[in-house]
């Protein structure tokens, strides 16, 4: 039978996540539960199609309709999220659905429509990879600290004798507290409170905060989340004292330490930038980058999008947050934040 390419509805959702824990090329990231956030704690439109042959899917696409006067209008797969594109068990399917995200970013008018993909997946469209990602199979905890380089294991070392307590609970008034102090340090926009309540609603059990505190005080917290075989935690950070407590140290490990534990297999570090700070820690923890192509159709847009940090028009707006109060932060950045991912 030929295939046909449709519109995701919310009462296709139970089939398309099906279709994601059975795929192979699909990660947690083209969940449904992804869709549900954008749309309703970001605003963003949802315009995913999936490709069915004889009642049943064989491939997804994941599109997200991201629109602002700051920073443009575009068709994304997945905002927030480190991987998207599509996810086939047929070559042909994936032809199908790349024309139909082509022909919906032109009929959308937008800047450009965007596919986050591991690996090539179009003919000819212009593409980048500015990102790495970065993932592990676990060994035992012996192998896993032995996989570090010789600078890293003394320093998880000193994290774990330093005192530190690592709980898991559901307090996200201490994980934004922490979170949201971390990225304003780092002059980026931090995301609603409701962003991560949204989170937590959609993925329940396989998403977990963590929380490392030092004398009873919270130093570092972790948003973890569980798919599959795999672990990733995904929106970390620490207060200013973390540095010298070594305390992320301790919240990764104590995360590798747990989900070997429970049997997992994969520890998947999330992305970073090319030679950035996070690609070279993440490196020290053994783990070897894997480069991202990012897939761009161009509609309005002349050039590649670039709305990296390291963007030179962007460093007095990043030195200038740098300096604002944590609750005029918290209270602007959630408008900012939702068309950066």
């Amino acid at each position: 039978m030929d295939l046909a390419v449709k519109q995701l509805q919310q009462s296709d959702f139970s089939r398309w996540d099906a279709f994601v824990q059975a795929c192979d090329e699909a990660t947690f990231f083209h969940l449904s539960g992804w869709l549900t956030v954008a749309e309703h704690a970001c605003g963003h439109r949802n315009h995913s199609l999936y490709a069915e042959q004889a009642g049943e899917i064989v491939a997804i696409l994941p599109l997200v309709e991201v629109k602002s006067l700051l920073f443009g209008h575009s068709l994304v797969s997945t905002p927030f999220c480190v991987y998207g594109g599509v996810a086939s068990r047929q070559p042909e399917a994936t032809k199908l659905l790349l024309k139909a995200a082509a022909d919906r970013a032109e009929q959308l008018d937008v800047d450009y429509l965007e596919l986050r993909h591991l690996e090539a997946k179009t003919d000819g469209w212009p593409s980048k990879s500015a990102h790495a990602t970065f993932i592990k199979t676990l060994g035992s905890n012996d192998e896993n600290m032995q996989a570090m380089n010789r600078k890293q294991r003394p320093v998880v070392r000193k994290s774990i004798k330093n005192g530190h307590v690592a709980s898991q609970d559901q307090d996200l008034d201490t994980f934004y507290k922490v979170y949201s102090t971390s990225v304003r340090n780092l002059g980026t926009p931090v995301f609603s409170r409701n962003f991560f309540r949204a989170l937590m609603q959609e993925f329940g059990d396989n998403c977990e905060l963590s929380t490392v505190r030092h004398e009873g005080n919270a130093t570092s917290s972790l948003m973890t989340f569980y798919f599959k075989d795999q672990v990733l935690p995904y929106y970390g950070g620490g207060m200013p004292e973390a540095r010298n407590l070594k305390s992320m140290d301790f919240m990764y490990w104590d995360l590798m330490c747990r989900a070997v534990d429970k049997g997992i297999t994969t520890f998947d570090f999330g992305r970073s930038k090319l030679e950035s700070g996070p690609y070279h820690y993440k490196r020290h923890w053994g783990f070897e980058p894997q480069p991202l192509c990012y897939e761009y159709h161009l509609v309005k847009a002349q050039s590649l999008p670039n709305l990296s940090p390291n963007n030179p028009k962007y460093r007095l707006v990043i030195d200038t947050w740098k300096k604002l109060p944590l609750s005029a932060s918290q209270m602007i950045g959630p408008f900012l934040s939702k068309y950066l991912g």
